[in-house]
């Protein structure tokens, strides 16, 4: 069994797919656990939804750091009220981190933000989902403030080996996906490499970052075997302890059935 630890199957992109397509392709392909991840008060609300609608489909929200340039700090008061009201159906507080890829003139306000859903997780006993893009460092120094009480993953991680251990010693995992096939991967080959695989969880991050060889097509949850033949490859382990790792560690890291 597998499970796709970030998936956003409520995009757009799937308009002429319906959910219950995606779910059979998943489960044909022994994909039968989607954690479906917020960003913003639309998108937090579908999973909120995609989660009572289907058992295995599990929820996480949060205000992904692009998004806070469309929000206030009433804005982020209302998501924490709301998140209460949810922390029940909810597995984990994110996506949220730092993103300086796209927006660095409101970096300010991305910290607040983050900080806030940090705590806000520590306060729900809850793990987060960490987006981190041009960031690394920064995103490093802010998670090291609240070291031995917050865990959670660190999405589509592309930092170096070194950077990944020290996020390891924090309490995160590491999330791989589709990236891990691409043929100029070698600083993520790495990471999977040298990193247990007691630390590793498997995501799509559908429909983007679609693995070879369907790049360039849309991603779903059902392409998580190929992105686990990668990593049994570079590791010189069988698929099938790749799946029954992963597996674990997201059922652990998520408190999943």
């Amino acid at each position: 069994m597998f499970i796709d630890t970030h998936a956003h199957i409520f995009d757009e992109a799937y308009n002429d797919y319906k959910v219950s397509d995606i779910l059979n392709n998943a489960y044909k392909n022994n994909v039968y656990k989607i954690v479906c991840i917020g960003y913003d008060k639309k998108s937090n609300n579908q999973v909120l939804e995609l989660s009572k609608e289907y058992k295995n489909i599990y929820a996480t929200i949060g205000i992904h750091p692009s998004e806070v340039k469309n929000c206030s700090e009433k804005d982020l008061d209302e998501f924490i009220e709301f998140a209460y009201q949810v922390k029940d159906k909810i597995v984990a507080i994110g996506e949220c981190g730092l993103d300086f890829y796209w927006d660095k003139d409101n970096i300010s306000m991305q910290e607040l933000f983050f900080r806030r859903q940090i705590e806000l997780a520590i306060e729900l006993n809850l793990p987060i989902v960490v987006h981190s893009r041009e960031s690394i460092q920064k995103t490093y120094d802010i998670l090291s403030c609240y070291k031995g009480r917050v865990r959670g993953v660190m999405h589509c991680y592309s930092g170096s080996y070194e950077m990944g251990l020290r996020f390891i010693e924090l309490g995160f995992m590491l999330g791989i996906g589709g990236v891990v096939t691409f043929k100029n991967a070698k600083n993520i080959i790495e990471v999977v490499e040298k990193v247990s695989i007691e630390q590793l969880v498997l995501e799509t991050d559908c429909p983007y970052l679609t693995p070879a060889p369907h790049r360039g097509t849309r991603n779903e949850p059902a392409f998580i075997p190929l992105i686990a033949q990668k990593i049994a490859e570079i590791k010189h382990i069988s698929v099938e302890e790749v799946s029954r790792m992963t597996s674990q560690n997201a059922i652990k890291l998520y408190n999943i059935e």
